[in-house]
């Protein structure tokens, strides 16, 4: 089945049900999420993943029919079909907890720097790419976001609508 901007159509299971050689699967995306960020699989186990357009992942908890003629369904997960695939600012929100490497713990400065979209120069000693980005919050680690690591710098992946200046 070819891509259909206007459809949610769900995941195949593996590369060997695919017809669309640009779709990910499911195993891909559970493979991303584990070796990325050290999420066990398990934890989407009652979960579905769809897409809609090139490489917008969705994801479901249940199992609604397929092909879904709706204008949302569930969450904005992760973005494929592009050289480094990201998840989403609502994906690490809510399944960031469960991250157990590529996660950068920021200071209250650089929380607020990072929440307000600032880049900024970072001791970082783990891998460059997309890391889960926390910051406590009520004494315990919270995601707070998406970063990009580069070059010494965590570029804050936070989207332009959603950047806050917590400093006033």
């Amino acid at each position: 089945m070819s891509n259909d901007s206007t459809r949610f159509t769900r995941l195949p299971e593996t590369a060997a049900e695919r017809e669309d050689e640009g779709r990910a699967t499911r195993e891909e995306v559970l493979d991303f999420w584990s070796e990325r960020f050290g999420v066990d699989p398990e934890t989407f186990a009652d979960h579905t993943f769809w897409e809609l357009g090139a490489g917008k992942i969705w994801i479901y908890r249940g199992d609604p029919p397929s092909p879904v003629d709706i204008e949302g369904l569930g969450m904005a997960f992760l973005r494929t079909r592009q050289e480094h695939w990201k998840p989403t600012l609502e994906a690490v929100q809510r399944f960031g907890h469960r991250a157990r490497q590529n996660v950068v713990h920021l200071t209250d400065e650089q929380a607020r720097r990072f929440v307000a979209g600032d880049d900024q120069e970072l001791d970082w000693e783990g891998d460059w790419g997309y890391l889960v980005v926390t910051h406590d919050l009520a004494g315990e680690a919270e995601p707070a976001g998406v970063g990009l690591f580069v070059y010494g710098e965590l570029r804050s992946q936070v989207p332009k609508g959603r950047r806050r200046d917590l400093d006033t």
